[in-house]
Formats: C-alpha cells, sequence, structure tokens
C-alpha cells in the first residue's frame, strides 16, 4: 500500500480550498482536484475515501484552525472590554492572514458539511469559553443580558460586516475600501456603547 506523502497531502488541501472558492462544492470535482495538482485520482483516494469526504475534512480541520485561533490569549474571566477586544484581533487577524480560508469555510457553511464543521470538540471547547465569557459579563454587570442572535449580531456583527467589506475592496454603492485601524477602533467603541448599560 502506498504512503501518504504530508507535503502532497497540504498541496492537495490548499489545492482544494482554491477550486472550492473559484467554482464552489458543486463545481469541485475529484478529477479537477487531480488535474489541478498534476496526479493522478488514484492518488487522491489515498488521502479520502471520496469528494465528500475531502470536504468533511476539510470544513472540520478550517473549523479547527478558526476556533483556536480565536482562543488565542483570551480567558473566559476577562473584562467584557478587554475579552471582546482579544476575540475582535483574533478574528479579524485569521481572516486577514487566511483570505482562502475564510472565503472557503463561509461556502462549506452554507453546505451540509456544516454540522460537521461546527459539531466537534473545537466548537465544544470555544462554545464553553465564549457562554462562560458572556455570562461572567452578565454577572459583573457589564452588560445586558439578551438573546444570543441580538448579542451576536451587536458584539460581532459591525467586525464582520468591516471584513467583508475589506474583502471585497468596496463598501457600501461600490465606494474602494480598505480597512483601518481607526475604523476598526472607531466600531467597537460604538459596539462596547451599544452594549454598556
Amino acid at each position: 500500500m502506498r504512503q501518504r506523502d504530508e507535503r502532497k497531502e497540504k498541496a492537495v488541501i490548499d489545492k482544494a480550498i482554491e477550486l472550492i472558492v473559484s467554482d464552489g462544492v458543486e463545481g469541485f470535482s475529484m478529477n479537477k482536484l487531480a488535474k489541478a495538482c498534476g496526479i493522478s485520482v488514484a492518488t487522491l483516494y489515498i488521502y479520502y475515501k471520496d469528494k465528500e469526504d475531502l470536504v468533511r475534512h476539510l470544513g472540520t480541520e478550517m473549523s479547527r484552525q478558526f476556533f483556536e485561533s480565536s482562543l488565542n490569549g483570551f480567558e473566559p474571566e476577562m473584562s467584557f472590554r478587554e475579552g471582546l477586544w482579544t476575540q475582535w484581533q483574533n478574528r479579524m487577524n485569521f481572516t486577514l492572514e487566511n483570505p482562502q480560508h475564510t472565503a472557503c469555510f463561509e461556502i462549506l457553511r452554507q453546505t451540509m458539511h456544516r454540522s460537521d464543521m461546527l459539531d466537534n470538540s473545537n466548537m465544544a471547547v470555544f462554545k464553553d469559553k465564549m457562554r462562560r465569557f458572556t455570562q461572567n459579563a452578565i454577572d459583573r454587570k457589564e452588560i445586558p443580558e439578551l438573546p444570543i442572535e441580538v448579542y451576536w449580531s451587536i458584539a460581532y456583527g459591525p467586525l464582520y460586516t468591516l471584513l467583508r467589506f475589506q474583502s471585497e475592496g468596496q463598501s457600501m454603492g461600490g465606494k474602494p475600501y480598505k480597512l483601518t485601524r481607526e475604523d476598526i477602533k472607531t466600531t467597537f467603541e460604538t459596539v462596547i456603547k451599544a452594549l454598556t448599560p
């Protein structure tokens, strides 16, 4: 039996991400991937059972990377301001440093693989820390108790809107846009005001 080559496997993953971003999941196939990588389709089957197995693996690995990076330097006991700023920094840095991964992650979240991506041990640790952080802030009366959807929309929605403008290179009405530190800080301070009782 042929052995797995880690460098080749990483190249396959990188190319799969690129193809999913450009062609979508429906336009992605093992044949296209093999051709783009310059390898035989049989080689792909050393690593993955089929397309679904590869996409499932890809989604799970991407979610692991995102959840781990978002918890970098973050503790549930932080003050709300400090913890939310740490989350913003981590999420922003991951998104800006990994634009292809982020685009692919968003595409895969809209597929049947969403549950594989979001229902794993990495997500469980992430959810627990985020739940404790939010509850601590509520208990300290730093923020009011809100439905989770409302809280998330106020706390993180503005960040992701700015990141989308940056990714697309334009804001409302097609105006050219480049994300600045000033925009991030102004938006963050506005979110803090909105959530502070």
